[in-house]
C-alpha cells in the first residue's frame, strides 16, 4: 500500500504541466493537514440470554465499546460550504471530498486510513486518492475500502473536461479498476439441483468430523462444537460456509475492469444558497471473456454510478434548510450515507 500511495503522487505530479515536475515535496504538500485521532464511546447495552437444555441457565452477552482510529493527511481546497475548523477530529462526514472536480485547479490529495469497532464488529476504511484537475481534462487515482460496505478497489481514470460556464462542467473518459472478481460464487459449486446447499459434506471436506449415532460434531481441531442437528445447522454451519466463502475469496487474484465513464459537476455558492452536485455513470465495460469476468454473473453489461448532492438553502435570518449525501452502486454492490434537516435561530 505504501507504495501504491508513491507511485500515485508520482503519477499525479508528472501527468501535469511541466513545471509541476519540477516542484520539490516542500511546494507538493504546502497547506496540506496531517492529523491523527481517536473517537470512542459505549455501544449496545448488554444482553441477558437464557438457555432450558440442561435447566435454567443464564449468561451476559456484552459488546465492547466503540471506536475510531483515524490517521491521514489532506490537501484539498475546502467548498464555500464547508465548515472551516482549524482541527479534523476523525469524525467528519466530507461529502465533498467524493465529487470529480475539486474547488481549485491543480494537484489535490487525500490519504486517510479509519480503524473502526462498531457494535463488536471491527472494520478496516481506506480512503486515498490523487487527482489533477485542468480545464480541459482530469486525472484521478482513487484506492477505497469499506469494510462495513464489503467493498474494496483501486482506480485510475483519464477524462476530457468541457467547461459549459464557471459552475457547470462535463467529463468524458475512460475508467480501469482493479478489483476481487464481483459476483464469483464459492458456493455455486456445492450447490444441489433443488437449491440447498450440501453443506455437511462441504463441512467434512472442510475438516469437520460428525458422528451421526452420537449426535456430535468436531471441528479440524478436535473440539465438540455441537451435540445436537439443530446446534450444527443453526450455529457451527453459518459459520463453515462464511469461513468457506472468505477462504475461496481472498485465493483468486484480483481483476482489472475497463469502462467507460461520463459525468458532471455542478457548484454554486453564495451565503444563502449553494448547490453542489456530482455524477459519475458507467454504462458500458469491456470483456475480456475471463473466467471470472462480471459480464458471466450478470448475462452482459450493467450500469455502474456514483452521485452526491450537497444543497443549503437559508430562507431568512433564521429559518435554514439543508440536504447532504452521496451514493454509489459498483458490480450492484451499493454503499451511501446522507444526512438531511433544518435550523431554526431564535434571536
Amino acid at each position: 500500500m505504501k507504495k501504491l500511495i508513491a507511485l500515485l503522487i508520482i503519477l499525479s505530479s508528472c501527468a501535469a504541466p511541466k513545471k509541476c515536475c519540477s516542484q520539490d515535496l516542500k511546494k507538493i504538500f504546502k497547506f496540506s493537514t496531517f492529523y491523527a485521532a481517536a473517537n470512542g464511546g459505549t455501544s449496545i447495552s448488554d444482553v441477558e440470554t437464557f438457555s432450558v437444555t440442561s435447566g435454567l441457565e443464564t449468561a451476559t452477552v456484552q459488546t465492547p465499546y466503540d471506536y475510531n482510529l483515524a490517521l491521514g493527511i489532506r490537501k484539498i481546497a475546502r467548498f464555500g460550504y464547508e465548515n472551516r475548523a482549524t482541527f479534523y477530529d476523525g469524525t467528519e462526514s466530507t461529502y465533498g471530498d467524493a465529487a470529480t472536480i475539486g474547488k481549485l485547479k491543480g494537484l489535490e490529495f487525500l490519504f486517510e486510513v479509519d480503524y473502526t469497532r462498531q457494535q463488536g464488529n471491527e472494520y478496516l476504511n481506506q480512503n486515498h486518492f490523487v487527482r489533477f484537475v485542468d480545464n480541459k481534462y482530469i486525472l484521478k487515482g482513487e484506492y477505497l475500502e469499506d469494510g462495513f460496505a464489503d467493498i474494496k478497489y483501486f482506480e485510475t481514470s483519464e477524462r476530457y473536461r468541457y467547461k459549459v460556464n464557471d459552475k457547470l462542467s462535463f467529463n468524458a473518459g475512460l475508467a480501469q479498476r482493479l478489483s476481487e472478481p464481483y459476483g464469483y460464487d464459492p458456493l455455486a459449486e456445492w450447490m444441489l439441483s433443488n437449491g440447498n446447499i450440501h453443506y455437511t459434506y462441504l463441512a467434512l471436506q472442510e475438516g469437520y468430523n460428525v458422528d451421526v449415532a452420537a449426535s456430535e460434531y468436531f471441528s479440524p481441531g478436535g473440539e465438540l462444537v455441537a451435540t445436537s442437528k439443530e446446534v450444527w445447522e443453526e450455529v457451527v454451519i453459518p459459520t463453515v460456509l462464511a469461513d468457506y466463502t472468505e477462504r475461496k475469496r481472498n485465493e483468486l487474484d484480483q481483476i482489472i475492469q475497463h469502462s467507460l465513464v461520463l459525468g458532471l459537476d455542478y457548484y454554486h455558492y453564495t451565503k444563502s444558497f449553494w448547490t453542489h452536485a456530482w455524477a459519475n455513470v458507467m454504462p458500458w465495460h469491456y470483456d475480456d471473456g475471463g473466467e471470472f469476468s462480471y459480464h458471466k454473473y450478470n448475462n452482459g453489461q450493467w450500469l455502474d454510478y456514483s452521485g452526491g448532492l450537497i444543497f443549503g438553502y437559508k430562507l431568512n435570518k433564521s429559518l435554514g434548510t439543508f440536504v447532504e449525501g452521496k451514493y454509489n452502486k459498483y458490480w450492484n454492490r451499493e454503499w451511501y450515507d446522507f444526512k438531511f434537516g433544518v435550523n431554526y435561530v431564535i434571536f
